[in-house]
């Protein structure tokens, strides 16, 4: 796949984002480093002419955006999905910098759809948003105040993104297919299905075992073959019970 196509594999993802002008701004940030694919989860003005005035020569990515009621369907179809934050958390996924990040998305982007999420301007992700992705990355800054601008930090990784491009034409595509992200997750309802019929997990108290499944099978980067052989194992323990 050439470049263009790959960066058309690059969606950016902005979530519950407050200010319509912070998106316009973000969309002009893409369209510097050639990324065109944005998707909006929930945002609380779109479309609005303040998104317009700061889109400037990015109207094209405005109006293409695609908006979601959910961040799982944002992600629907992608094969990779970064979580932006700056923040550390109680049960940790993969931490990336923009850069290590910027390769690792154009690793996969050559041949299947990926994401870079970013959260609300004022708290950010919430656990349950980055809990959707596989890979967590921040922007290296001031430790003491590491709080960007959303637009600034979107042209960040756009221009990492950028940088890396080149680099990227020359890596091998992945030996085997990805599971996506939404095969993950079908896979994830399963297992609680299954742990809830063994009683192994109790819906009325299941402290942190879904929260911890979640991060489990998203470190585990799974490919479609191990989703199969996994859902064939769960089937095998289902008829144990019949």
């Amino acid at each position: 796949m050439n470049s263009v196509e790959t960066l058309k594999n690059i969606r950016v993802v902005l979530t519950q984002t407050s200010h319509p002008g912070n998106i316009g701004a973000a969309a002009r940030a893409m369209k510097t480093m050639g990324l065109s694919a944005l998707a909006l989860v929930n945002p609380r003005q779109f479309p609005h002419p303040d998104a317009d005035a700061r889109a400037a020569g990015a109207l094209d990515v405005l109006r293409q955006a695609q908006v979601h009621a959910s961040l799982a369907a944002a992600l629907n179809g992608c094969v990779l999905a970064v979580a932006t934050s700056s923040r550390r958390r109680e049960l940790r996924h993969e931490m990336m910098a923009v850069r290590d990040a910027a390769h690792a998305l154009l690793a996969q982007a050559a041949s299947h759809p990926v994401a870079i999420v970013f959260g609300n301007e004022s708290s950010g992700l919430s656990s349950e948003e980055a809990g959707l992705c596989q890979v967590w990355s921040y922007i290296p800054a001031n430790p003491e105040y590491a709080s960007l601008n959303l637009a600034a930090a979107v042209q960040i990784f756009a221009y990492e993104l950028h940088v890396a491009l080149p680099h990227a034409a020359g890596q091998h595509e992945p030996e085997f297919e990805p599971a996506s992200l939404d095969q993950v997750g079908q896979l994830r309802q399963r297992f609680e299905q299954t742990m809830e019929h063994t009683g192994f997990l109790d819906p009325a108290n299941p402290k942190r075992l879904p929260s911890r499944l979640r991060r489990l099978l998203a470190r585990a980067r799974l490919e479609v073959e191990e989703v199969n052989f996994l859902h064939g194992f769960l089937k095998s323990v289902d008829k144990l019970r019949r």
